[in-house]
Formats: C-alpha cells, sequence, structure tokens
C-alpha cells in the first residue's frame, strides 16, 4: 500500500494538544490512526506522554514520525501496568492490525533464521529468515548464521530424501493410482538419479513412505532420533573400509554439519524450556502482576493474588500448565504463531538479565506462597532458575 501523501498539517495543532491535556507519562501503547480509521501505526513506551509530544517535534519529512503524525487524524492510548506488558500489548495489537508503518518487528526478525516445516503434500524442510504470517507452518529456531543452517538442511534432506524443489510443485505420489498415468517421467532435479530424494513429483514413493521421512526429520530436530547422523557415520566408515578415503571425507563433513546442527537445537531446546517459570513484575501503581511463561511464551496473566481463595485457584493454573506441559509436546519446534513472542520475550531477558531474578520455578512459587495443590495435578519439575546464558542462547 502506497503511503497516502497529507494535503496540510492544520490537525496538528489540535492533536497535541489532546495529548498534552490527557496523556500522562506511565507505561502504555499508543496506536496512530488515518481519517478512515486504520491504524497507520502502534507503538509503545515507557512515559506516554513524552513520547507522543516528541512526534510533534520530529523533522518532515525525513523523519518517519513526521510523516505518520501528519498522515494520522486520531491518536488513542492505553496505559499498561509496566514496560514488559506495553511489550507483549503492542505485540499482540501489531500482529492483529498489521500496521504499513511498523517494520520493526519484520526487520528484527530478519536477523535471524528458522527452518520451516511447510504445510500440504510432501512438506519440504525450508530455511527462512525470520517468521512467516500464521501460515500453519511448523518453525525451529531461531538461529544465527542462515548460511550454516542452510548446509546443515541440505545434508539432512539428502539423509532422508526429502525434496527440496520448489513449493508450487504438483506431488504425484505411487498409491494415487488415478494420477499415475499423469505423473511426469522425469524428476525436476537429479537428486532421485543419485539416491538422494524419494521423488514425490514422479510417483517414486507413497505418500506413506514420505510421511514417515518426515517424522524421521521431526524426530532428530526435536533431539528424539540420531538416525540420519547414524546413517551418515555408517556410511562414512563404510568408505573408509573400502579405502575410498575422497568419499568418507565427504561423509564426515556432511556428518560434522548435522551433528552442528543437533548441537544448535539441543541448546535452543535447553533455553526453550528455560524460558518456563513464573515471572513477577511489579506494576506502575506498585501492584505485582503474575505472568505464567511456558516455553518462551506467556500463557496466562493476572494481577498477582491477595486472597486465599485467589492464590488456590493461581495454584491450580499453576499446576495445570507446568506439570502437564499446557498439552504442549517436547522438543524444538515453535508454531508459526508463537515464534514472535517468543523471540520477545528471549530479547527482553538478555537485554534485562537482572528481570531473571523475578522469574520463579512453579514448584518454587507454591512453595514460597504456601499454597496446597489440587488433588491430581501431580508433581510438577523443578526446572533451575533461568541463567543469562539460556537467555541469550535464543
Amino acid at each position: 500500500m502506497s503511503r497516502r501523501a497529507p494535503v496540510s498539517d492544520a490537525h496538528l495543532p489540535a492533536m497535541r494538544g489532546e495529548v498534552r491535556a490527557a496523556a500522562v507519562d506511565r507505561p502504555g501503547v499508543y496506536r496512530m490512526l488515518a481519517e478512515d480509521g486504520e491504524v497507520l501505526y502502534v507503538g509503545k513506551s515507557k512515559r506516554v506522554r513524552s513520547r507522543l509530544l516528541s512526534y510533534f517535534r520530529c523533522a518532515y519529512p525525513e523523519h518517519k514520525g513526521a510523516r505518520i503524525v501528519r498522515e494520522a487524524r486520531r491518536i488513542e492510548w492505553d496505559y499498561t501496568p509496566s514496560e514488559f506488558a506495553a511489550l507483549l500489548h503492542e505485540l499482540r495489537l501489531i500482529k492483529r492490525f498489521r500496521p504499513r508503518y511498523n517494520v520493526q518487528m519484520k526487520r528484527d526478525a530478519r536477523h535471524y533464521a528458522f527452518i520451516k516445516l511447510t504445510r500440504g503434500a510432501a512438506p519440504r524442510l525450508n530455511v527462512v529468515r525470520g517468521a512467516g504470517s500464521d501460515d500453519g507452518g511448523v518453525y525451529y529456531g531461531p538461529f544465527m548464521g542462515a548460511q550454516r543452517v542452510s548446509e546443515a538442511v541440505r545434508e539432512l534432506n539428502d539423509a532422508l530424501g526429502l525434496r527440496d524443489c520448489s513449493l508450487d510443485r504438483r506431488m504425484h505420489f505411487a498409491d494415487q493410482r488415478e494420477l499415475f498415468v499423469l505423473a511426469p517421467r522425469t524428476p525436476g532435479c537429479i537428486r532421485h538419479e543419485i539416491g538422494k530424494c524419494l521423488a514425490p513429483c514422479i510417483a517414486a514413493c507413497t505418500e506413506s513412505e514420505y510421511d514417515g521421512r518426515v517424522v524421521l526429520a521431526r524426530a532428530f530436530l526435536d533431539g528424539d532420533d540420531d538416525g540420519p547422523i547414524d546413517e551418515l557415520r555408517t556410511q562414512m566408515e563404510r568408505a573408509s573400509e573400502d579405502l575410498a578415503f575422497e568419499r568418507a571425507a565427504s561423509y564426515r563433513d556432511k556428518l560434522h554439519r548435522l551433528e552442528a546442527l543437533r548441537d544448535q537445537f539441543a541448546r535452543l531446546r535447553f533455553a526453550i524450556e528455560t524460558l518456563s517459570f513464573v515471572y513477577t513484575v511489579r506494576g506502575y501503581d506498585g501492584t505485582d502482576h503474575v505472568y505464567l511463561v511456558r516455553r518462551g511464551r506467556v500463557r496466562h496473566e493476572e494481577v498477582a493474588p491477595t486472597a486465599a481463595r485467589q492464590r488456590r485457584e493461581l495454584a491450580n493454573r499453576i499446576a495445570d500448565l507446568f506439570s502437564g506441559g499446557g498439552g504442549e509436546r517436547s522438543g524444538g519446534a515453535v508454531p508459526a504463531h508463537e515464534v514472535d513472542e517468543l523471540l520477545l520475550l528471549s530479547t527482553w531477558f538478555r537485554r534485562f538479565p537482572a528481570e531473571l531474578e523475578r522469574a520463579t520455578p512453579a514448584d518454587s512459587w507454591l512453595s514460597a506462597h504456601s499454597t496446597r495443590r489440587r488433588v491430581g495435578a501431580g508433581s510438577l519439575p523443578r526446572p533451575g532458575r533461568p541463567s543469562k546464558a539460556a537467555a541469550s542462547s535464543s
């Protein structure tokens, strides 16, 4: 969408006057709205009034803030209990409205690489910058170093025979008899001919055979199965026994790339699981707010309970979320809709490592508040206090 040039800035004094009269300096989130109600920009600040007034001092047209405020016709803002709450609220509003002036979140995401498992027939592993929209894909990451990750994924694809062709290429499986006669006789690349792809594009495998390889890929990425590494090691040793040293060296290099990828995922899984705790934040008015963080995402938030009944209800919620894992499978997979919040939380604790002192393992929180667990809740895991290194590793 192209930017619409404002005809006049005559509306600026009225908007500035409204901010001066009504806004106060406390944490919050604000929205710049166009005349037709379109949300042009969403921002947050620890001091909303000062931040909004700064827009009216920006030089036009070189400063983006000056362009935004001239195109806007109304400013709305909401106060939040803390800067952390403002960050969460800002992210959720950006994901909801997708304002065309909000590019910072997209720019930050491009610093990271993710391995994406696509949807549809014959899923493929694809290395992408940042995470896409809520497209239903599964993401593994974030990682630094897209090239290294791409090389490792290429080895994983070769080891398991997964396709790496374009997503729009039509797939034909051997068990789709009615389509077999229409299947192309020649694959789109040479990977099938050299034994590195199951070639679902020419019906060279059944759908269940291919899906089985996808399951193996996910097991490897989740740290449950080292099958691809074991296979490469076997081939390397066989080549060495046959005195085919160049081929053995090639397998050795492939093996090292996959082992490096496995080690990266081990660190990632540790970091994600470490970002699981009860996080208490002191609000602007002195009231504590409690956030239940599970695998790098806020699953529940509320004002810290003061009455016994409220504490029991929160204790039951903690027991449900942490003892049963909240219905989530472990591993390094991150659903697309959770990637942005995982990045936000990992960045927050990396920037402010002292905030980790406010993070308490679930069992420790229950013990400290002398709450009685609900019968049947089970024993909660006792993760260690999240370390600074863990926050930075993701």
